[in-house]
Formats: structure tokens, sequence, C-alpha cells
């Protein structure tokens, strides 16, 4: 059971609004259905918003913990999401992979203290079928503060503590967690051990940047990586790939 990444800045241009990196895209759709090909089973698709959605919910004001009761702002911040889910889907069935649509903001909810709750039976359900589900970073029902973002971070680890998966990808523009010598740290079994060299994403972002990443990774039981676009195909092989967070 795999739950992969695509981060929003690998298959975007995170500085211009709503612009699509069609070649990284292409390359990354390449990758997955050469795994399909060669048998991966239980795969589970979770792609970032990078220019469309953070670009659009800064706009109005709208992350992870701040929200908004105006359903236009709402529904600009979805359909940008959507558009996004739409080119990447497009891309994975041009290659036979099928790839079917999952949106959390019709699924899934915060309750007051802001605690995720994202049923899972449909994933599992179309897993069991044959389907490659594909979510997103998306805009999500928030109990006392209208509707606030959920990060595609945060939708793998959900996914990734329901499905009981057994790795987990998040495939970045950076090679893996870079030391103060722009290496890859090769491990990380605690945060403390890099909370110096873990600093802010330099694009518009809305949900935390890498720092986030990591904290998120290390809470799980799967062991996870955070790699380039360069070692898409080795993670999926299931060879090691940038950084392990264990």
């Amino acid at each position: 059971m795999i739950v992969l990444k695509l981060g929003g800045s690998v298959i975007t241009d995170k500085n211009r609004p709503e612009t699509l990196d069609g070649e990284a895209l292409a390359r990354a759709a390449d990758a997955v259905a050469d795994a399909v090909t060669d048998g991966t089973e239980n795969l589970v698709i979770v792609h970032g918003g990078g220019s469309f959605g953070h670009h659009n919910a800064s706009e109005h004001g709208v992350s992870t913990t701040d929200g908004t009761h105006d359903a236009t702002a709402a529904l600009e911040i979805h359909g940008a999401m959507k558009t996004l889910n739409q080119f990447v889907l497009t891309r994975l069935l041009e290659r036979d992979v099928q790839a079917i649509p999952v949106h959390p903001f019709s699924a899934g909810h915060r309750d007051e203290e802001g605690r995720l709750e994202l049923p899972t039976g449909q994933v599992e359900t179309l897993l069991g079928e044959g389907f490659v589900p594909v979510l997103h970073g998306d805009m999500i029902a928030h109990a006392g503060s209208g509707a606030t973002v959920v990060s595609g971070d945060e939708l793998v680890a959900e996914l990734a503590r329901d499905l009981a998966a057994d790795r987990i990808g998040l495939c970045s523009t950076v090679p893996g967690v870079l030391d103060d010598d722009e290496a890859v740290v090769e491990r990380i079994s605690a945060y403390e051990d890099v909370e110096s060299i873990l600093g802010a994403s330099d694009s518009t972002d809305v949900t935390g940047g890498m720092a986030a990443k990591v904290r998120t990774l290390l809470a799980l039981e799967a062991e996870a990586s955070i790699f380039g676009l360069e070692d898409l195909e080795s993670f999926l092989a299931g060879s090691a790939a940038g950084t392990t967070i264990e």
C-alpha cells in the first residue's frame, strides 16, 4: 500500500498564478504509469495546490486555520484545485492509469478543534476495484470557521493512517531534506535533529512548507521518503530515495 504525494511545486510553476509545469507533470505521470505496468497495486495519489490552490487561497486570506464564510471565495479556491486535478487525471489516463478523482471538499470536515475527519471507505473501495484514487489539497468544511484549506500533506497523513500504508512518498522540487551545505540528509528520526536547517517555503504556501512535512511524517508509523522528481521512479520501484523519515 503506497500513498504518493506529488508536490504542487513539482507539477506547477508556483511563482506564476495557475501555471502548469507540463513537462514535470508528464515525467511524473510516466513514472506512475511504468510502476502500474510493472505490477504496483494499491497506489493512492495526492497532489498539492501549487500555483493553483495556494495563489487563490492567499488572495482570499484562507489557510488551514483561517477560514471563510464566503461561498464565492471557497468555490474559487476549490475550482482552481479541480482544474489542476483534471490536468493530473488527464495525463494519467493518457498513459492508461485508471485514475479516479476524490475531492476532499465533498468528503471530509474539520471539527471545532481543527481535527480533520476524512472517511476513506470510498478510497478503499476504489482501490479494491482496481482504480488509482487521486486526491488533492482542497477546501474543507470547518466547524466554527466556515471553510478552510486542507493540505495535501494532511491528506497523506490521514490516508496513511486509515489505510495502513506500507510506504509514503513525497515528491518535491528538492532531492530531499537539505542540510546547511545543501547535502541531502539521509535519515531523520526526530524533528530536533533537523530543526535548525528547516526553513519556510520560498513561494506562496499557506500550508507550512518543509518543516510541516517533516513533523507530519514523523508522527506516522509507516516509513516515509521525501525526494525529487528524478527519484520518483526509484521510490515506486521500492528503492531508497532522498531522505528517509522513520
